[in-house]
């Protein structure tokens, strides 16, 4: 990849650090030197923030692999900057690289929160969880400034309206009072994301998400207020984070988590190459190891896509990971389901002036 970096640039805390073509892009380019010995200006390379204003917000999907039918990200790409991540090929739909375009050039949703009352107020609409957080962190950085967020939960809280949230965003924090409202309705599940307790690692793979003793302080600050909260082991890197399975799960127990979850790497498309990159600059010791342990996971390449293995993986490798998560799970305690969200009591809020019901 280093025929796509930018030399001029300096990269301060990011995961990527080129912008691979993308697998739409029809025409590629290659930096080559005009033989003139000119230094050209290095800049701190900031990220750059864009608005759009579509006309609904609710994203609806059929993956038999996931268990929810209807999601919303109000934000599209992630300042996160975490290396894996699954969602970093959605940026090529948009002309942009799944590199650093994808934490570097973030789209925000400013009328989320009216969209979103506006698709639930239809006739005819039947409400089921939405979720957040399923392909970009709706707790990014920018959400400190934007706050998105508390809009839309406050739509919901009005309607009753049950949602689930999967995040690693601190500034959930500021959201307490609401979420536990919802909490208390039965109306919210939410998951917290812990890769490794390794603080180092953490830095280097997820530069701009909270440090792991941050996270588990979230999961004691939203268990205080009665949040059920998922601690997600996820992903599941071998070699690298897979021995931490244990004490993970045994740190997220300490701080108040209640139920647990598990998926190991995936390196769909772009992903893979920018994994094996980041790999080769950071492990190279371990580089080959962890790429053998992933493709025996993986069918012998980096990546099975196959709805009913991509997110569980398959062999004895993958079955050995498995064994061990649910056994530790098991030995500390954890719930083996989640309780259901309560879509009963979904209904337009009382407005002034409405009639008031005689049951």
């Amino acid at each position: 990849m280093a025929a796509n970096r930018d030399p001029d640039e300096i990269l301060k805390a990011r995961g990527a650090v080129s912008r691979p073509a993308n697998r739409y892009d029809r025409l590629s380019a290659e930096r080559t030197h005009d033989g003139w010995d000119i230094p050209e200006e290095q800049r701190l390379l900031r990220t750059e923030f864009s608005e759009e204003h579509p006309r609904r917000i609710i994203t609806r999907n059929q993956s038999p692999d996931v268990p929810f039918d209807r999601s919303i990200n109000p934000y599209r790409g992630c300042e996160h900057g975490c290396i894996y991540c699954f969602a970093r090929p959605s940026h090529a739909y948009w002309g942009l690289s799944p590199g650093l375009d994808f934490e570097t050039r973030i789209t925000v949703k400013p009328g989320a929160a009216k969209l979103l009352e506006q698709e639930i107020s239809r006739p005819g609409y039947r409400a089921a969880p939405i979720a957040f957080g399923t392909n970009t962190d709706p707790y990014q950085p920018i959400e400190a400034k934007r706050a998105l967020m508390p809009e839309m939960w406050q739509v919901l809280l009005n309607w009753n309206h049950p949602a689930s949230l999967v995040t690693r965003g601190q500034t959930v924090r500021r959201d307490l009072p609401l979420l536990a409202r919802m909490a208390e309705r039965q109306l919210i599940h939410i998951g917290i994301s812990i890769t490794t307790l390794d603080p180092a690692l953490a830095r280097s793979m997820e530069p701009r998400a909270p440090a792991p003793a941050t996270r588990l302080d979230m999961i004691r600050a939203l268990s205080a207020a009665g949040i059920q909260v998922r601690v997600m082991v996820a992903p599941v890197i071998p070699v690298l984070t897979e021995p931490e399975i244990e004490r993970i799960l045994a740190a997220a127990r300490e701080a108040g988590a209640t139920n647990a979850s598990m998926i190991p790497l995936r390196l769909p498309l772009e992903v893979a190459p920018l994994f094996r990159d980041w790999l080769d600059r950071h492990r190279p010791d371990a580089a080959a190891h962890v790429m053998n342990r992933v493709q025996a996971m993986r069918g012998g390449r980096d990546n099975d896509p196959r709805f009913g293995s991509r997110m569980r993986g398959e062999g004895i490798e993958a079955e050995l990971m498995m064994k061990r998560f649910r056994l530790a799970r098991k030995r500390l305690g954890y719930a083996e389901t989640t309780p259901p969200l309560d879509c009963s009591r979904f209904g337009p809020p009382e407005r002034k002036g409405d009639q008031l019901s005689l049951f």
